[in-house]
């Protein structure tokens, strides 16, 4: 049996980054604070006093040229590992990411495939308003090349973050910075994977699917305790891997319940909820009790002192279910 130690998501991802660097002497961390320091939330604490300067580098404060630098460095055969202080920052990065990371495969006829993986805390959770706060995932669902993943709890965290590693693909990692010490859990000491695209459910049930990732997972489930409390028997579903996803998983689930309501922090126009719901109705429509919902961040930038209002709450999530289940 092998031994495991509670941590929190900082402790997990770290330990995964510390396995990695220890076996592929090829592996980099590039970013903005992640040497000296050990990042902006720690995450890479002690990596550099262990590695070395070579292998953990700070970088200016300069998005486009992190990861243009990590195109570059990949095609020279290493494996770079960058970090994104915050998502809200991606954006000047993101004609290299969009442009050049998620294409040279393509456009190479596969002579060039650059391994990369973009670490990047996202959402709310700690009052950062509109330029520390964002979901940003969607932009990079839809750009095909990219694999979008997304850990729920300290050990996914480690076992996602070691596959999307040794994945051939590039990774955009987004890690919910709201449960980064909030959520804590036993975590195996050994090198271990947690398979990229697939989900899990977290919770059995009958009358409704709840379906969401990242830091809406928790928050999730306990809505469906709530709902429990309500006589409700809601079943929920981490979706890790929003590109690519796994449908059939949901689509079981759906099939079986007649409900499925989704939910994420970003904006709910065109956020990944809409892509789910319309993917999986083209399949389960001859089974549900009901039209299929979203509940999403709402259309606005995401406020400061409003944070707790803005972001889908266990009892926004049960009212909801409520609707659901009583349409």
């Amino acid at each position: 049996m092998s031994e495991s130690k509670s941590m929190n998501m900082i402790g997990a991802l770290n330990q995964a980054l510390d396995l990695y660097l220890e076996r592929e002497t090829n592996a980099v961390i590039l970013g903005e604070d992640v040497g000296h320091f050990g990042g902006v939330f720690r995450v890479t604490a002690g990596l550099q006093e262990k590695y070395g300067v070579e292998r953990v580098m700070d970088a200016p404060l300069a998005e486009a040229g992190i990861a243009g630098m990590a195109v570059g460095m990949a095609l020279g055969g290493l494996e770079p590992i960058i970090e994104i202080q915050f998502a809200d920052f991606i954006f000047p990065a993101i004609d290299q990411i969009v442009n050049e990371l998620a294409k040279y495969r393509y456009r190479s006829g596969a002579q060039y495939a650059p391994k990369v993986v973009v670490r990047t805390p996202y959402g709310g959770g700690i009052r950062g308003g509109h330029y520390h706060s964002q979901s940003p995932e969607a932009h990079f669902v839809h750009t095909p090349g990219l694999r979008v993943v997304f850990p729920s709890n300290p050990y996914m965290a480690k076992g996602l973050l070691l596959a999307a590693l040794e994945c051939p693909d590039p990774v955009i990692f987004f890690e919910p910075k709201r449960i980064y010490r909030a959520s804590q859990g036993d975590v195996p000491l050994e090198y271990y994977t947690v398979p990229l695209d697939r989900a899990w459910t977290m919770r059995h049930g009958e009358d409704a699917t709840l379906v969401a990732w990242g830091a809406m997972v928790p928050i999730c489930l306990e809505a469906a305790a709530l709902a429990e409390g309500e006589g409700y028997d809601i079943e929920v579903i981490d979706l890790a891997s929003l590109a690519p996803y796994d449908s059939a998983t949901v689509e079981r689930s759906v099939t079986r319940t007649g409900r499925l309501l989704v939910v994420h922090e970003a904006p709910q126009t065109c956020g990944f909820g809409a892509e789910l719901v319309a993917g999986v109705q083209d399949v389960v429509f001859p089974y549900l009790e009901a039209p299929l919902r979203r509940l999403g961040g709402f259309d606005t930038p995401f406020p400061y002192t409003l944070e707790s209002h803005y972001m889908p709450s266990a009892d926004r999530i049960l009212f909801e279910l409520r609707e659901l289940i009583d349409y």
